[in-house]
């Protein structure tokens, strides 16, 4: 179910979402840390920043989930994202999928808004992922049938460390990564209510 056996093209071509969201991530890098573009300009418009978003610039709840700075940083989102969402972006459809995505992050980044500072400065997909592992404990959890055995022992281990990890690294938005979990929870509990969802 985690395990990814296809062949570049193949992966493209079954879960163009995916794939386009890590070339959006790869784009958006690039822009900020080449020397070819404005980048501190191209960060400035992009990055969640709490007093701005008060002032109406609304834009910044959602393309904070497309910005990475540090290498690492979108290494680890990134590959994450090619792990954890194909097996959902082929369960709930490709629009299903981008939507439900987004609505984790905006979800973190709203909490983050609420919750944080007003100068807080926030990036990073990590709101939105975490909200794909809320996703699916709301099905181990509320429909275990739906999920086969060799994914809830990868989730439920990956989650909690997840978490844990969470409050034991630097720089980390503790808000987005709980808050995009607990709204991948919800979503999920709403889904498995409206619609068959089934791994295979």
């Amino acid at each position: 179910m985690f395990v990814r056996t296809e062949s570049f093209r193949q992966f493209i071509r079954l879960y163009p979402v995916v794939t386009a969201l890590v070339v959006i991530h790869i784009a958006i890098f690039l822009a900020i840390n080449l020397p070819l573009f404005p980048q501190q300009l191209i960060f400035e418009k992009l990055a969640g920043v709490n007093v701005l978003i008060h002032m109406g610039e609304y834009w910044r709840l959602v393309t904070p989930i497309f910005v990475h700075v540090a290498f690492t940083h979108l290494l680890f989102n990134s590959f994450s994202l090619v792990l954890f969402g194909p097996a959902l972006e082929r369960a709930l459809g490709k629009l299903q999928f981008i939507l439900v995505y987004l609505a984790c992050g905006v979800a973190a980044n709203i909490a983050t808004l609420l919750l944080k500072p007003p100068y807080y400065t926030h990036i990073g997909a990590s709101g939105a992922i975490f909200g794909l592992f809320g996703i699916y404990l709301s099905i181990i959890f509320l429909k275990k049938e739906a999920m086969p055995q060799q994914g809830k022992q990868v989730i439920l281990p990956i989650a909690a460390l997840g978490v844990i990890m969470t409050f034991f690294q630097a720089n980390i938005n503790i808000t987005g990564h709980i808050f995009g979990l607990i709204a991948g929870f919800l979503i999920g509990t709403v889904l498995i209510k409206i619609r068959p969802i089934r791994f295979l």
